[in-house]
Formats: C-alpha cells, sequence, structure tokens
C-alpha cells in the first residue's frame, strides 16, 4: 500500500470515488461538506479498523512475559512454552489460507466481526484456563481469530478509504504495533496487582471494543436495506457495500489467486518465502525466549516484558520506514545484509553478555526484522499483476508462517537439552543464512510473471 495520500492534483479536482461514492470539490463549502459525508459515512469503520489492529498481536504480547509464572501455577515446562510460541505463526499460516474463501461467501465486514469475536472469547478464556492444555487451546482460539483480521483489514482499508489508503493505513499499522507493545509492558505489573488470570483475561476488553463498531457497520448497513427512512450514515455504508459486491462476490478486493500452482516454481517465490519465514521464525522465538533469557541473567520478569516491548517498538518504526527505502532501490538486498548485521551483533551479545548492554542488544535485535516488511513490500513490487500479487502473498505467507512455527520449539527444546543458550543460538544462526539465501534470489530485480 501505498504511504501517500491522494496526490494532491487528484484531490483538487471534483470527483467521485466509484467505490465510496463521497464528492470532494475545491471550494471551502464543498470540501466541509465532503468531510461531513466522509466521517458521516465512514466513521464506525474507521473506528472498527483501528480497534481491531489494536487487538491483532496483544495475544502474542500479554502472554510471553508470564510464561514463567504460568508454566509454575499449571505445571508445564520449557517444552511446552516453546509450543506457545508456536501457537500464533500456525494459526497465521492457516486462516492466511482459510480467511479469503470465508470473506468471499460472508463479506468482509462479518468476517471482521468473527475475528474479534474469536479474539474476545480466546482472551477472556486464557484466564479462566483450569490447565495447561485449556490455556493452549483459548491462545490458539483467540490467535485464528487475529489471524483471520490480519487479512481483512488491508481489503476493508481499501473499500471504505480508497481516497485514504496510506493515512489509514500507516494508522492501523501504528496501532497494529501499539497493541504489540502495550500488552507487554503492562502484563507483569497487572499480574503483580491482580493476577496473571486478570493480566490475561483483561485484555478481551479490547476485544469486544473492536466487535462493536463492525456490529453497528452491520446494523447500519441492514437498516438501511430495510427502510427508506434510514440515517444518512446508514445510506452511505450500505451505499459502499453496495457498490463493492455489484458483481455478486462478497469480498472483490480480495483476489482470487491466479495460476496457483505455477508459483511454487519460481525462484522470487521461494526466496520470499524463505526470508518472510526465518524472519518471522526469529521473531516469535526472540518473544517467546527474551523474557526467560533475561530471567535467566538475573534480571527481574518485570524487566523481561520491558525488553519485549522495546523489541516491538523498534519494529514498529522500521515498519513505516521501510516500504519508503525498499521502492528507492532496484535491488534492496544491501538492506538484508544490513539486518543480518544487527541480528548477529544482537544474537552475540544476548550470548555471552546479556546484562552488560541489554537495551542496544534488544535494539539491534528489533532493527534485525526490517526483512519482514520489506518482504510485504517486494510482494508487489516483484509482480505485474493483482493476481499474480495475490498468488504470491499466499504462496509466502502461507509457506513463511508454516516455516516458522518450528523456531520457538526447537529453540526451547535445545535450551531444554543443553541447559545453555549456546546450541539456540546456533539454530538461528543457521536460519539466518537461510534468510540470506531468501534475501538473494527474492531482492533480485525481476518479475514473479516472468519466472514461474
Amino acid at each position: 500500500m501505498s504511504p501517500n495520500d491522494t496526490p494532491a492534483a487528484a484531490r483538487s479536482a471534483p470527483a467521485r470515488s466509484a467505490s465510496s461514492g463521497f464528492v470532494t470539490g475545491r471550494s471551502a463549502s464543498d470540501t466541509d461538506a465532503g468531510m461531513r459525508g466522509l466521517w458521516q459515512g465512514r466513521a464506525w469503520v474507521l473506528v472498527g479498523i483501528g480497534l481491531s489492529a489494536f487487538t491483532l498481536r496483544t495475544a502474542v504480547t500479554s502472554l510471553t512475559p508470564l510464561l514463567e509464572r504460568i508454566g509454575d501455577a499449571l505445571g508445564f515446562g520449557t517444552t511446552m512454552t516453546g509450543v506457545f510460541g508456536m501457537v500464533p505463526t500456525a494459526a497465521f499460516a492457516a486462516f492466511g489460507v482459510a480467511t479469503p474463501a470465508i470473506a468471499h461467501r460472508v463479506g468482509l465486514e462479518r468476517t471482521a466481526l468473527l475475528a474479534m469475536l474469536m479474539a474476545t472469547a480466546g482472551l477472556f478464556t486464557r484466564g479462566l484456563a483450569p490447565d495447561t492444555w485449556t490455556l493452549l487451546a483459548a491462545s490458539a482460539l483467540a490467535l485464528s481469530g487475529m489471524g483471520i483480521g490480519n487479512v481483512v483489514l488491508p481489503p476493508l482499508v481499501k473499500r471504505y478509504f480508497p481516497d485514504r489508503v496510506g493515512t489509514v493505513s500507516s494508522t492501523y499499522i501504528t496501532l497494529l504495533q501499539l497493541g504489540t507493545i502495550l500488552p507487554a509492558l503492562a502484563a507483569v505489573p497487572l499480574a503483580d496487582a491482580a493476577g496473571w488470570r486478570v493480566s490475561l483475561s483483561g485484555w478481551a476488553l479490547v476485544g469486544v471494543a473492536a466487535a462493536l463498531p463492525w456490529i453497528g457497520v452491520l446494523w447500519m448497513e441492514r437498516r438501511a436495506h430495510a427502510a427508506a427512512g434510514c440515517s444518512r450514515q446508514a445510506r452511505a455504508l450500505a451505499d459502499v457495500h453496495d457498490r463493492a459486491v455489484a458483481g455478486g462476490d462478497e469480498a472483490p478486493e480480495l483476489a482470487r489467486p491466479a495460476a496457483r500452482g505455477r508459483v511454487w516454481r519460481s525462484p522470487v517465490a521461494w526466496g520470499l518465502a524463505l526470508m518472510f519465514g526465518m524472519t518471522s521464525l526469529v521473531t516469535y522465538s526472540m518473544f517467546t525466549w527474551l523474557p526467560a533469557l533475561f530471567s535467566a541473567a538475573g534480571a527481574s520478569s518485570a524487566f523481561g516484558g520491558n525488553m519485549v516491548a522495546l523489541f516491538s517498538t523498534l519494529g514498529m518504526a522500521t515498519g513505516l520506514v521501510m516500504p519508503m527505502i525498499a521502492v528507492r532501490m532496484a535491488n534492496p538486498f544491501p538492506v538484508v545484509l544490513a539486518c543480518l548485521a544487527c541480528f548477529v551483533a544482537s544474537f552475540l551479545g544476548l550470548l555471552f553478555a546479556p546484562m552488560a548492554a541489554p537495551v542496544l542488544w534488544v535494539a539491534l535485535l528489533g532493527l534485525g526484522p526490517s526483512t519482514f516488511p520489506l518482504s510485504l513490500v517486494l510482494i508487489n513490487l516483484r509482480t505485474r499483476s493483482p493476481g499474480g500479487s495475490a498468488a504470491l502473498s499466499g504462496f509466502t505467507q502461507g509457506v513463511g508462517y508454516t516455516l516458522s512455527c518450528a523456531g520457538p520449539v526447537v529453540f526451547g527444546a535445545l535450551h531444554d537439552a543443553s541447559h545453555a543458550w549456546t546450541l539456540p543460538f546456533g539454530f538461528l544462526g543457521l536460519c539466518l543464512g537461510v534468510l540470506a539465501a531468501g534475501g538473494l534470489l527474492a531482492c533480485r530485480p525481476r518479475m514473479l510473471e516472468d519466472t514461474w
């Protein structure tokens, strides 16, 4: 998605968006009227997108700083800690594949509501879990809802804000990152004050808040279709929806991948899948094990949570900057090499002197996953058509998230077997080699359609 709004020349001329039906004009009065129409028709959707984005990572970082404490309470050890770290990528992989079919059948808005209801139910049930398996099932439910949300938010932006794609996309990406940072910061203080169960289940309130705007959107659209005397806001929402689904497809913004069977033959596709997958593997391994690593080095659990929050904060910064860098480089492989250097320096610091300069090590660790937003940008830069982009996106994320599932489990198993951190970090070092090979294939200036 472009980081910029509609160009000034396009904004200055009178126009009606084919997908939104909202009018803009040159005069001040026309502009005021257009802004009233903008918010009357789309305010609920904007709130829904923002709150949903904030919810999408709360199940991950609200749990990892508390895993040792919860393990003591429920009686699980390091192996199960690795399993909990694997669940996010497994859920994202599964529902990255399944969600488009759901959305094409029931619609983007209903799918967004389903995502938030699943997330809310899972987040709330985690705090009531009497045993490890219930906690695992509830986490899987919450993360499955969040996996659905990952897929439906971008096309919702495209449907309701075609004239503000850059602004709204930047907003929801920022809120997604805040939803990663704040739970990590709050997890331990909330657990100290009210217990780990309240610390986990309290985030269900955010899920409830995120579900309410989608209920409002669906209710207003239904009212507009049923009653002639409905509000202007309801009519505007119904108009946007009806224009989008005029062809009978409830989610035309989620393109149906073309020539799916040929993607696996392309070195571009495999390069992106390996770069995306290894970045996710390292990232979720660190989300899972960073608190335990600092705890073993003598730091408090609150300090571990703060380091997870710092790790996430750097991800927010690089996620905003990387698209602007990538589009200006024919071959961004030097960026991949810089990210690898950050990873290696961080791993060495965390392995040999974790408390000597923890903020520096984690800051470097947070810069390393810049290859994640780079992968997402390259999906569009390495394809010529919407069908090719959809096919490459599905292959990259499906294969990538599947590969990354092994990271937290293998990292934990190696730590459990050796009672040290050398073998786990050696495993991540091998993964960095695979990431480098994938980046080399993905960054070469060529198109998917020319290689499959």
